[in-house]
């Protein structure tokens, strides 16, 4: 198995309170990144926003046994975060994954 850092685009569609960012934030605690050395070489952080946007990127470790199901894992683990903090495919659209790091096998 590899670990790999993911990045998910996504484009917030409605407010995102603060009560909902806390939740979205400790679903994806699990999978920050910033427990490999990329991740925290790179700074990354688990949700960025983009300046005057309502675009927002997810950075998350997961571990696969290749990159097609380290994408699906990722964005299985950013669906169900969103779900659970009131967020679904109609209020935060989802991109394509893209790995953006191999941390190792």
């Amino acid at each position: 198995m590899t670990v790999y850092v993911v990045t998910i685009p996504g484009t917030l569609l409605t407010e995102l309170t603060p009560a909902a960012r806390s939740e979205l934030i400790g679903a994806l605690r699990p999978a920050d990144p910033r427990t490999t050395g990329l991740g925290a070489a790179e700074e990354l952080d688990i949700l960025s926003f983009y300046a005057d946007s309502p675009a927002f990127s997810l950075h998350l470790e997961v571990e696969a046994a290749d990159t097609g199901s380290a994408e699906r894992a990722a964005r299985d683990l950013a669906s169900a975060a969103l779900r659970k903090a009131g967020l679904g495919p109609e209020a935060a659209p989802l991109g394509d994954p893209v790995i953006t790091g191999i941390t190792g096998e």
